[in-house]
């Protein structure tokens, strides 16, 4: 989810951790909890700092290892043991406890969006993406704001409140999952001959991105009001090419196959070479591929340069354009 989202979420724990006697008990504790709740909601996004060694390190790394089940009792630990420094007082056990679930859910909630998490690590380095939650989900986001306005203008027990809160949030996935599966089913009948079926949450409740791959081609639709439209398509012809084989031993490229196993490519001629572009079909949007690596060939299928990110390559090509132009004979 969003750095927002965890955050509210983050917040809307110490509220549930007000049914804790331990914790509304004893002041020191309840502001440690607070601060518990809130950096271990944010914790196992820290891997942001990979964007500092680039972006191909970032692409590897995020929301992999330090999502990872060893990571959530280190990343407990880790703020555990600097709370006990500032706050000598506070009672150890439930500022653990509440701290590990924070994390905990940070990386549960992370695995029901469309980028998932390698949350099993170190026993398997499958990516969890259960297309069921957009990365922004209206409904998680409004109840906690809900929670906050009333936990400040109400004497509700912010314990039963958010426990109430919860209750709904949970019956919300549980909804929203039986829905994705509903709509997989449906799309499976319409495409028998499918390879595989993504069905992708937007930030409308009622709208979902689809994708479905097939032999020779990827089409693409949206299902509004469980309702199937088909609105594109494209080739997917060019895995087999020596410069698509070529372009994967590159880090970038193989950086960004690490984190998607849905990707297309496309090889187009360029200068005495090849422009190989890996996108990853499920962010298509608007005939566009925002998410992409590209790779640069000479005629001998060496890698002159690559570009791994979320914005256009247009500079990237006129660059390289110039390079190539420099270079020939």
């Amino acid at each position: 989810m969003d750095t927002g989202t965890h955050f509210a979420m983050g917040i809307g724990l110490f509220g549930l951790a007000h049914l804790d006697p331990a914790v509304t008990a004893h002041p020191v504790t309840a502001q440690a909890v607070l601060l518990g709740t809130v950096l271990g909601s944010q914790a196992p996004d820290f891997d942001g700092l990979f964007r500092f060694k680039g972006g191909a390190a970032y692409i590897r790394n995020h929301r992999g290892f330090s999502h990872s089940i060893p990571m959530i009792f280190v990343w407990t630990a880790f703020i555990v043991i600097i709370l006990s420094f500032t706050h000598r007082e506070a009672s150890l056990f439930p500022l653990w406890m509440w701290t590990f679930l924070a994390v905990s859910i940070h990386v549960l909630i992370d695995c029901f969006n469309s980028y998932g998490t390698q949350a099993l690590r170190p026993f398997s380095h499958r990516w969890i993406a259960w297309d069921v939650l957009n990365i922004i989900d209206p409904f998680i986001l409004i109840a906690h704001l809900a929670g906050f306005l009333l936990w400040w203008m109400t004497p509700i027990q912010p314990g039963i409140l958010f426990a109430g809160i919860d209750s709904l949030i949970i019956l919300h996935i549980l909804w929203r999952w039986r829905v994705h599966r509903t709509l997989v089913r449906r799309v499976t009948e319409t495409a028998p001959q499918a390879k595989r079926i993504s069905v992708i949450p937007t930030l409308r409740p009622s709208l979902w991105k689809l994708v479905v791959e097939e032999e020779g081609r990827i089409r693409f639709g949206e299902i509004r009001r469980r309702k199937i439209r088909w609105k594109d398509e494209v080739p997917d012809t060019d895995r087999d090419h020596p410069a698509a084989v070529a372009s994967t031993k590159h880090p970038d490229i193989a950086s960004f196959l690490y984190f998607s196993d849905y990707g297309h490519v496309r090889v187009q001629p360029f200068g005495d070479g090849y422009k190989v572009r890996w996108a990853d079909v499920r962010y298509y949007h608007k005939k566009r591929f925002p998410f992409v690596a590209i790779a640069y060939l000479d005629r001998n299928l060496v890698v002159v340069d690559s570009y791994i990110g979320w914005s256009s390559e247009q500079r990237l090509e006129e660059k390289i354009r110039r390079s190539l132009s420099v270079e020939s004979p």
